[in-house]
C-alpha cells in the first residue's frame, strides 16, 4: 500500500462528491458491493467501479470477493484519524446522505454478505 494516509492524499481522494458519498456509505454500512452503491447513488456501474478503484488505490478501501460479488469496506489498517474523520462527517451530515441511505434501504434484491 502506498503512503496514502497522509492528509493531502486522503483529502485528494475524498475531494470528489461521488468518492465522498461512497466512503461515507461504506463507513455507515460496514461493507457494500458495487450493485448496492449503484442503487444508492443512482450512477452507472463503470462510474462507481472507477471511483472505488481510486479509493482502493488511495488506501481508504479494501475489497474481498465472495462468489460473484466484490464487497468494499474501510481498509482495516486505516489510521484512526481517518476513520474518525469519516465517522464525524457522516454524523454531521445525515441530511446530505439521506437520499442515498433511503435508496439503499429500498433496494429489494441486496446480496447477503457472509464474511469469512
Amino acid at each position: 500500500m502506498p503512503d496514502s494516509h497522509n492528509p493531502v492524499e486522503v483529502f485528494k481522494a475524498l475531494a470528489d462528491d461521488t468518492r465522498t458519498r461512497i466512503a461515507l456509505l461504506v463507513a455507515r454500512e460496514g461493507e457494500l458491493c458495487v450493485c448496492e452503491l449503484t442503487a444508492a447513488l443512482e450512477l452507472s456501474q463503470p462510474k462507481i467501479s472507477r471511483h472505488l478503484a481510486q479509493l482502493r488505490n488511495a488506501g481508504l478501501l479494501s475489497d474481498r470477493r465472495q462468489g460473484q460479488w466484490i464487497y468494499y469496506r474501510l481498509h482495516p489498517q486505516l489510521p484512526s484519524w481517518v476513520r474518525s474523520s469519516l465517522e464525524q462527517a457522516l454524523a454531521a451530515n445525515a441530511g446530505w446522505m439521506e437520499a442515498d441511505v433511503q435508496r439503499l434501504g429500498a433496494m429489494t434484491d441486496r446480496p447477503v454478505a457472509r464474511c469469512c
